[in-house]
């Protein structure tokens, strides 16, 4: 497996190529970066600006993971409101389009949600339509992924949805697609489950793998805590990811940052993933 860092860890303000060059100095082989609804990977990149962060790249000694973006949350596929849903899937053809010019063959996406706590005042919606709105949604895509070569990989996330290792393998399946698979996050099952054994339901579903840790005890967000720090069974993790053949990037997403000396949890989270991945003696 190879090691990676997610952009999202970095302190807001950094730059593609700051983040790159702290990414590479830590230790990391790759990195996923996200395309944002402005900025220097924003939804109205050119084709000139896409070959320009990916020469960056190119120049590093590091690759590219994966393409992440967090505007589903503004844009759910899921929303009662059409016109939300049909922005969502552009979204998702934008990823599908940057992903292909940066030369990279999986996009994190997010298929809606049926209730968020952590967005104030968001839209609660009734399971069975989200469940069908997310997998329409989902299904008018898989022909764009199929010819850009590209994977719509589903993470699992805070959004009372897809709830079970079960239910996200049928979700995928239903596609009949393997350009459609899972982005699974570690971290997040924790509160509800355990990760190893998603791993082995989803089996070869996986495409990514984010890597998060997470106290039970201290619930909601403040339950996220450093990779080591909390409750995930890393060991048992890995050799489930190992059962299943599993090779590919694992992806630290540390959120949130440190308060203080913000560049110290990229070196930290390094130093965790090679004890985890058992590059270093422990």
């Amino acid at each position: 497996m190879k090691k990676g860092i997610n952009i999202w860890s970095f302190r807001e303000g950094k730059t593609i190529q700051q983040c790159i060059e702290l990414a590479e100095k830590a230790g990391f082989e790759g990195i996923e970066l996200s395309l944002n609804a402005s900025g220097e990977l924003g939804l109205d990149a050119t084709d000139k600006e896409i070959n320009a962060v990916r020469a960056m790249i190119d120049e590093s000694g590091i690759a590219l993971t994966s393409l992440a973006t967090g505007l589903y949350w503004d844009y759910p596929m899921t929303s009662d409101d059409a016109t939300t849903r049909a922005k969502a899937v552009d979204v998702c053809k934008k990823q599908i389009e940057v992903a292909q010019g940066l030369g990279v063959d999986a996009i994190l996406v997010i298929p809606g949600a049926v209730g968020v706590d952590f967005i104030p005042g968001a839209a609660v919606i009734d399971y069975e339509r989200a469940y069908d709105r997310a997998l329409e949604a989902i299904g008018s895509l898989v022909p764009h992924a199929e010819s850009a070569g590209v994977s719509i990989a589903i993470e699992n996330v805070w959004n009372k949805f897809l709830l079970s290792p079960l239910e996200m393998r049928s979700f995928i399946d239903a596609h009949q697609s393997d350009r459609v698979g899972a982005y699974f996050d570690v971290g997040n099952v924790l509160y509800s489950g355990y990760p190893e054994h998603w791993v082995r339901i989803l089996g070869e579903r996986i495409k990514r793998v984010h890597f998060k840790d997470y106290r039970r005890e201290a619930g909601g967000l403040h339950g996220f805590v450093d990779l080591l720090a909390g409750d995930v069974d890393y060991p048992a993790v890995v050799a489930a990811l190992k059962e299943i053949g599993y090779d590919n990037y694992v992806t630290a997403e540390m959120i949130p940052s440190y308060k203080t000396y913000t560049d110290q949890i990229i070196y930290n989270t390094s130093g965790a993933m090679d004890a985890i991945l058992g590059r270093t003696e422990r």
